[in-house]
């Protein structure tokens, strides 16, 4: 019997990790001095109950997961029970709301459950840390669906996705869950990846922008945000789920790990998960290079390295790196990754008896117990008054769709939508236009709200494999939208297609009603999936950017009818739109914009709603011969004579219209020279010269016009949502330090070095009427994580904007 046990229980709260007044450095160390060997190795696993990856008999007509590939890892999760998995503690609980439908209150009941026993069947009585998704909300059963993070980013809008993530983390915090898997802040590389609607964009300052807000916005409500996929995850080759990454270290440095690093640096994210790929022939999951050296060392991050699902295992089984899960578990540990998910495969008491054997150093096992158990004192768990009863206190009046939740869900679906072109049709009900009598509403978008949901939203996660509940939440699709929006149109509604396969037997109704319609609202895209399941998601990946199935066909069709059609898009990736657009009559983009997603689509339509959305990706004009992003070096933007395939897009990064005008111009530079360590200011007067009140967002480009490697024509530096009445100017001030002309140079070192520097002003990519040098003088200076990451605005006399003059402090 040890000293412990032989404490009366009375005496326990005094203990020295569970006194709230010592610092939590000192709670931990006596902790991890108190515990064996294998009740540390214990703190680094976790256990999924009720893992749906598994479900033996699956309700009839729900779609079986194609995880075929897969399956041997499944087949040995959950084999071990529960009270034998936590006999010696346990670091995690995984996905307790997250992995079937339960109400707030069945699923705080079983996080009790769950929290007891691993609290009363361990010596040390240690509970664990809940982990959730939410990437689009809570993932749960009945809770908010937000739109997608690629809709996140057509905001440009950081203040509001951090009211967003607040709010998500305030619903998970209510219900006993300490930790989130999210932000995803994977820079898209190539439009094909099914993973692409998971995303931000394809540019690494909006996506460092908008995924530190989510980052703020979360841990503001106490929940510990897990950055990932860290790190090359969305560059694999030809764009492949779980694909190996062809990509240079130069490459990964300047465009890949630069969002993780602002989210940590300004954030201030606690977790970080690794990238399932390889990296020029490296794991993530095994890279210290990645996980220890620049993570920890060169970033100085101090929270937990989770690994993704599986990727510990996947060492031995995929990558084919290690020999067995338990070789796989010593090289993850080695690399830095402290915590396995979603259940303990290579991180299990393995561990210990490889320290025994003078294989692993105890201190590897000491340095991840450290980690995780620094979060576990910081979220109270080790406090005397925790108990699992009163960590979700309140539980079954948690209202996970609040009205304040559905306010905030329809703020950003409206901000979110994209005008690409008004044409001769929009808006619906523009001034001086006679309002449509008969509108033909077709397409298999227009009457399935799924389609406004990403691939791990509750209704397209886990719901396919219970049929009969539905969505859980009231979700109004573009058809029930429409009917409230113009109610005294006549309306007809027919699907012609489905979102996949060749089906055309529904072609000849859609073609019937658009003859006999004033105008056709033509709604297409993507239905979200896992794993071959859906057009957009995890493991839905498109041989090209065509639109799925036979929805191309049935727009040509429509326009033949000689009604004019309104195209809306949604979906999860950018498809090639070039011959649609020559067709259509109008042409929208709403990238999966959660369950309010059908009121902002009809808004838009009608005009009632400003369309205030830019691109934060490319709208390709063909489905080949694109390159994935604007991020592009000299001999990647233009091919012209050399080439006969034409690399411009149809709309551009950044582009986003309107109805009304804006303009941009009277650049004013502050300095034409300045020093390697100084800074300048670029300012720019908008205007809305329309007569509409509306907002521009304002967008500053730099372009190095020599530098010692190859580097993008132009590239993102600073952005500003302005709002502005008719006729009303502003003045727009960016403040440019030398640090954000940075770069990594031959050696691999990170540089600014001297020269001219292009400053571009403008409305997008493509639109950029303002230009103006400034040259950078004095020695080439190395820098690293200290440096200037971010570019204060502001906004007339003394207001400040996104990114504002705080923010620039890193």
């Amino acid at each position: 019997m040890t000293a412990l046990d032989r404490t009366p229980s009375a005496d326990r709260a005094l203990r020295p990790w569970q006194d709230p007044a010592r610092p939590v450095a000192d709670r931990v160390e006596a902790l991890l001095a108190e515990m064996t060997l294998e009740e540390k190795v214990g703190q680094l696993g976790s256990r999924w109950i009720g893992n749906d990856m598994q479900e033996p008999e699956p309700e009839p007509g729900a779609e079986p997961l194609n995880v075929a590939p897969m399956q041997d890892v499944f087949a040995a999760s959950g084999t071990v029970p529960l009270e034998e998995a936590v006999r010696h503690g346990l670091g995690h609980l995984t996905r307790v709301y997250g992995s079937a439908p339960v109400t707030p209150a069945e699923g705080a009941a079983e996080v009790v459950r769950l929290q007891r026993a691993v609290v009363e069947r361990s010596r040390l009585r240690i509970p664990a840390i809940v982990h959730e998704e939410c990437l689009t909300g809570f993932t749960a059963y009945g809770a908010t669906v937000y739109p997608a993070a690629i809709a996140w980013a057509a905001t440009f809008d950081p203040e509001l996705v951090e009211r967003m993530a607040a709010a998500i983390g305030r619903d998970m915090r209510a219900l006993g869950v300490h930790q989130g898997l999210s932000p995803v802040l994977d820079v898209v590389r190539d439009y094909r990846w099914g993973r692409v609607e998971e995303t931000m964009g394809e540019d690494p300052h909006l996506v460092a922008m908008l995924g530190s807000a989510y980052v703020r916005g979360l841990e503001s409500a106490g929940i510990i945000a897990t950055l990932k996929h860290f790190a090359g995850y969305s560059a694999s080759r030809a764009a492949r789920n779980h694909g190996p990454v062809p990509m240079g270290r130069r490459e990964l440095m300047d465009m890949i790990l630069p969002p993780f690093e602002t989210a940590i640096a300004l954030g201030g994210a606690r977790s970080v998960m690794n990238s399932y790929s390889d990296v020029d022939g490296v794991p993530a999951a095994a890279d210290p290079w990645l996980l220890t050296e620049v993570l920890r060392e060169e970033w100085g991050f101090g929270g937990t390295v989770v690994s993704d699902y599986w990727a510990v295992p996947f060492l031995a089984t995929m990558h084919r790196v290690a020999a067995d899960p338990a070789e796989a578990g010593a090289q993850a540990l080695s690399a830095g990754i402290d915590v396995e998910l979603p259940d303990t495969l290579g991180y299990g008491q393995q561990l210990a008896e490889r320290v025994r054997r003078g294989e692993l150093p105890e201190s590897l096992i000491d340095r991840a117990a450290r980690r995780l158990l620094t979060q576990k004192v910081e979220q109270g768990l080790l406090d005397p008054g925790w108990s699992p009863e009163g960590s979700v206190t309140g539980a079954e009046a948690v209202d996970l769709d609040s009205p304040a939740n559905r306010a905030l869900a329809r703020e950003l679906a409206e901000r979110s939508v994209i005008l690409l072109d008004a044409g001769t049709a929009l808006p619906l009900l523009g001034e001086g236009r006679t309002a449509p009598g008969r509108v033909a509403v077709v397409g298999p978008g227009a009457h399935d709200p799924r389609t406004f949901m990403g691939c791990y939203a509750f209704p397209n996660h886990v719901l396919p494999r219970h049929p009969g509940l539905g969505l859980g939440i009231a979700a109004p699709s573009v058809l029930d939208a429409l009917r409230e929006e113009l109610p005294e149109a006549e309306i007809r509604y027919e699907k012609g297609c489905e979102v996949r396969g060749d089906d055309r037997s529904g072609f000849a109704a859609a073609l019937a009603a658009a003859r006999d319609a004033d105008v056709c609202v033509a709604v297409v895209g993507d239905l979200a999936g896992l794993f071959g399941q859906g057009t957009s998601g995890e493991g839905c990946d498109a041989e090209d950017l065509r639109l799925p199935g036979v929805q191309a066909d049935l727009l040509a069709e429509l326009a033949a009818t000689g009604t004019p059609v309104v195209v809306v898009v949604v979906s999860g990736r950018p498809y090639a739109l070039g011959e649609v657009h020559e067709r259509a009559a109008a042409l929208v983009q709403a990238f999966m914009p959660g369950e309010e997603g059908g009121a902002a689509i009809a808004g838009v339509l009608s005009g009632r709603v400003q369309p205030a959305g830019r691109l934060p990706v490319q709208i390709p004009r063909t489905p080949g011969g694109q390159p994935g992003t604007y991020l592009q070096p000299p001999l990647g933007a233009d091919s012209h004579g050399i080439s006969n395939l034409d690399p411009s897009p149809l709309f551009a990064f950044g582009y986003g219209s309107s109805y009304t005008s804006f303009e941009v111009g009277d650049l004013e530079l502050s300095d034409t020279e300045v020093p390697t360590d100084g800074e300048f200011t670029a300012s720019v007067t908008v205007r809305n010269a329309g007569g509409r009140a509306g907002e521009e967002v304002v967008q500053l480009y730099l372009h190095d016009v020599l530098a010692q490697v190859t580097r993008p024509v132009r590239q993102l530096t600073g952005f500003a949502r302005v709002r502005l009445e008719p006729g009303e100017s502003t003045r727009v001030r960016f403040l440019v330090h030398a640090d954000r002309t940075a770069f990594t140079g031959r050696d691999l070192r990170r540089i600014i070095e001297p020269g001219d520097v292009e400053v571009l002003v403008g409305t997008s990519a493509a639109d950029l009427p303002c230009r103006g040098v400034v040259r950078l003088t004095g020695p080439l200076r190395h820098v690293g994580h200290e440096r200037r990451l971010v570019t204060p605005v502001e906004i007339g006399p003394g207001a400040r904007s996104q990114g504002g003059a705080d923010a620039g402090e890193s």
